[in-house]
């Protein structure tokens, strides 16, 4: 990893962490559009277990535990896992919410083939460079277990706000401090390859346009 993208990942960490102590609950409680269609594809599958990359603070890991799944979180914010762990504590939900602090930058704490399902909603969006993105979709697919499920949400292209913010090298972009990289069709189907593509579906999110993907990891 060069040493501006070292700078930069610290940088965002920072800034997530210091948005997170700020404004608990800082995405609100909703469940995401994203998490409600992960409902369907791991209940159908059979799943009970599934592993969360960026949690934040949990609303959409609380939605999954809701529903019956158990849920091990993560985040590289300790702010926002510190929120999601009294949350759990109050809801009752120790034993089906766990929580882990982990940027997925690093290899994925879990063994080779060992996990059924993973969730991430935003996360990919994330402040990675190209070579960084590409190494945790690899790990994703490494850590889930032959027809383990993997789905994700990110923001698309086709959103409007894509061409206000700032550009910078390798698809990234800057809004207010914020680093981002918005998704389209080619990168959907770049990061696919090794995996069965079942869904690329764009949706509006609120204000949001977006675009949900569901990958399974062949037999």
């Amino acid at each position: 990893m060069s040493t501006g993208h070292v700078e930069l990942a610290r940088a965002q960490q920072e800034r997530w962490e210091s948005a997170y102590a700020r404004q608990p609950r800082l995405h609100g409680t909703e469940p995401s559009a994203a998490a409600r269609w992960a409902v369907d594809v791991f209940g159908a599958a059979g799943i009970d277990d599934v592993l969360e990359l960026g949690a934040g603070h949990g609303r959409d890991a609380f939605f999954l535990a809701r529903q019956g799944f158990s849920v091990h979180a993560t985040d590289f914010s300790e702010a926002a896992l510190d929120q999601l762990r009294q949350e759990a504590q109050r809801e009752g939900f120790d034993d089906r919410v766990t929580a882990a602090l982990h940027d997925v930058r690093d290899p994925l704490p879990p063994a080779d083939a060992t996990v059924d399902a993973v969730f991430a909603n935003l996360l990919l969006n994330m402040a990675f460079s190209p070579s960084e993105l590409r190494s945790l979709v690899a790990e994703t697919r490494r850590v889930l277990a032959p027809g383990g499920r993997f789905v994700y949400a990110v923001w698309s292209t086709d959103d409007p706000c894509s061409q206000h913010w700032q550009q910078l090298d390798g698809g990234l972009s800057m809004h207010d401090g914020f680093v981002g990289r918005f998704f389209d069709d080619a990168l959907v189907t770049e990061l696919g390859e090794n995996w069965r593509l079942d869904d690329a579906t764009p949706y509006q999110e609120g204000q949001r346009r977006m675009l949900r993907v569901t990958m399974t990891k062949q037999e």
